[in-house]
């Protein structure tokens, strides 16, 4: 049933006092009972009703009056000393002193306060506010949960023409910005119409970047300024440095000229610990390390060629595609190559090619990543080939730990800043390989598909917590691993030591095994060869005397043999000639009688 009531009012009588008078109530609807409704409900017996036995309250918000604060100085200087007594004067300052200790109430003003100090001294000694009173309790371990990782935001290449993610670096303040270098690697394929810019991501923002840096030609790294968060140095395809300052905008601050500049695409570039914040290094393929200043990027301020015969000869030098220093060791660098070599450096050596220390043999293809171990700078982590390998600067032979060969090719990885036995890997099948050598060491700890396509490149934020993928076709994943993955573990540190150190110890002693098993075979074969030296002589003259007198004493046996053959030929066909010759001779006798003597 539906009731419609229209009030109708003109327009004057709006905004009108409202005049209150008494009147009868007017029945307006009367709406009788129907015992037809009725029988659709069922009586519900018994009947549970919540009854609330405390007093209804209210609450109520008041907006109170504020105080408004500020900080004033007060400037505290001695006191006490009467009108007549300048503290500045040394004289008066003493003579009032003596007139108030010969004073009976000073006695005993200093004996009450005496015991009122002694009392708070003791309480002193007896707490100390400052205690840890639980230092010494170890702390509690992790909770064992399985090792994890969530993807938590993605930020794509916003270019129809899509790139590879060459290389990322994290906003040294806060961590809350993501710089990433977009470049085609692949030589003289570049397809037409790409685009040069690179990004700075803010990673609460996917969908647009926050800034666009514009460099003359691709951006193959990009590194931020540790000291100065608003300067970065990027090392373009073309063999340039580059230097961007974020406050002018997106285009270059300072650019390297092309003469004095690589003649390769600048694979790595680092910002030196020094005290202006301006010093930074590169390598590039073409076989040269720079050192630059970006207060004067006209020219390098340094360079070594990467030629292990230490000839300095650039034709001979080796491409380098990887580098790493560490600031606790500031004099020394190292350089992964494209011949799987690994050359440690020593920068302050006096001559160029003493900068060269030595080479660790590698692996079978270009290194593609280098890191010291954040908690053990001996030990470094590399990443070539189908394998990545740690190694020892005391055992330079082979490498102390590697993982097994996998079928997919890797492409880049680096360390924990947070854990010394974790480290981060990446795999052309799209696959982030997580392993924990404390955990497990032939596989990893966690294999996480990250994307369909080949990944590039990773970086590991400062907490350990968050880690950055880039792949080929220029999408960065970010991702967040679980709390046991980035939370140092109960002695860790002591166990990777131990680690460590037994493996390099392993492979000391099989480098010596090594060693004197070459040795002796070496040894052996000198001795074999002099043996044969000494006896091939010996053996030939006995042979040869040998062989002559046999050949001598055939060539006289067939003399004398085929003589007696002749001999008896000769006699047997003398023997009827002479039997012929006395039967004609008694023949003759026999016809001539009378002629024959008498």
């Amino acid at each position: 049933m539906e009731i419609v009531y229209v009030y109708v009012k003109k327009r004057s009588d709006f905004g009108k006092q409202c005049n209150f008078s008494d009147r009868p109530a007017d029945l307006t609807v009367d709406i009788p009972p129907n015992p037809e409704l009725a029988q659709q409900y069922m009586e519900r017996n018994p009947v549970d009703i919540g009854i609330q036995c405390s007093t209804s309250m209210s609450e109520h918000e008041a907006n109170t009056e504020r105080f408004e604060m500020e900080t004033r100085g007060v400037n505290h200087v001695e006191g006490g000393w009467p009108k007549d007594v300048n503290p500045l004067e040394l004289e008066q300052t003493i003579r009032f002193r003596k007139k108030v200790e010969k004073d009976e109430n000073y006695i005993n003003t200093i004996m009450q306060l005496g015991l009122i100090m002694e009392h708070c001294i003791k309480q002193n000694n007896a707490i100390d506010i400052y205690q840890e009173y639980f230092d010494d309790v170890d702390p509690e371990e992790v909770t064992e949960e399985a090792p994890s990782a969530k993807t938590i935001n993605v930020f794509r290449d916003p270019q129809d023409i899509k790139r590879s993610a060459t290389h990322l670096s994290w906003h040294p303040d806060g961590n809350r910005k993501l710089a990433v270098a977009y470049s085609c690697l692949n030589f003289q394929r570049a397809p037409e119409g790409m685009s040069h810019d690179s990004y700075i991501w803010d990673l609460e923002n996917p969908n647009r970047p926050e800034l666009v840096l514009k460099p003359s030609s691709p951006l193959v790294t990009l590194e931020y300024n540790p000291k100065d968060s608003h300067v970065l140095l990027g090392g373009c395809y073309n063999g340039q440095i580059a230097c961007w300052d974020t406050r002018k905008g997106s285009l270059v601050a300072e650019l390297s000229t092309i003469e004095f500049s690589h003649r390769d695409p600048v694979y790595g570039t680092i910002w030196l610990q020094s005290k202006t914040g301006t010093e930074c290094f590169s390598a590039s393929t073409d076989g040269q390390v720079m050192w630059w200043d970006i207060r004067k990027l006209s020219e390098p301020t340094e360079v070594v060629i990467m030629d292990i015969t230490r000839k300095e000869q650039l034709e001979n030098a080796l491409g380098a595609i990887s580098l790493e220093f560490e600031s606790s060791l500031p004099t020394k660098f190292m350089v992964g190559t494209e011949q799987g070599i690994i050359i440690s450096c020593n920068r302050k050596a006096k001559t160029s090619a003493e900068k060269i220390v030595c080479t660790f043999p590698g692996h079978h293809g270009p290194v593609y990543a280098l890191q010291r171990n954040p908690f053990y700078p001996k030990n470094f982590l590399t990443i070539g080939d189908w394998t990545a390998r740690i190694w020892s600067e005391d055992s330079r032979e082979s490498s102390i730990m590697w993982t097994k060969y996998h079928m997919a090719y890797l492409t880049d990885g680096a360390w924990s800043p947070v854990r010394p036995a974790v480290f981060f890997t990446t795999k052309m099948d799209g696959t982030l390989d997580i392993w924990d050598f404390v955990f497990k060491q032939c596989d990893p700890a966690l294999s996480l598909k990250v994307c369909d396509e080949a990944l590039s490149c990773l970086r590991v934020q400062d907490n350990g917590c968050f880690i950055a993928c880039g792949s080929q076709l220029g999408t960065t994943t970010l991702l967040e691993v679980s709390q046991g993955l980035c939370t140092l573990q109960k002695n860790e540190k002591n166990t990777a030591s131990s680690v460590f150190e037994r493996e390099t110890r392993r492979e000391k002693i099989l480098e010596a095994r090594q060693r004197e098993m070459r040795l002796k075979e070496k040894g052996r074969m000198e001795g074999k060869d002099d043996e044969l030296r000494e006896e091939e002589p010996a053996i030939d003259l006995q042979q040869l005397v040998a062989k002559a007198e046999e050949e001598f004493f055939d060539i006289i046996y067939k003399d004398l043999k085929k003589k007696e053959v002749e001999a008896m030929k000769t006699t047997n066909l003398n023997k009827p000639h002479v039997e012929e010759k006395e039967e004609e001779d008694e023949g003759e006798e026999e016809q001539n009688p009378e002629e024959t003597p008498a």
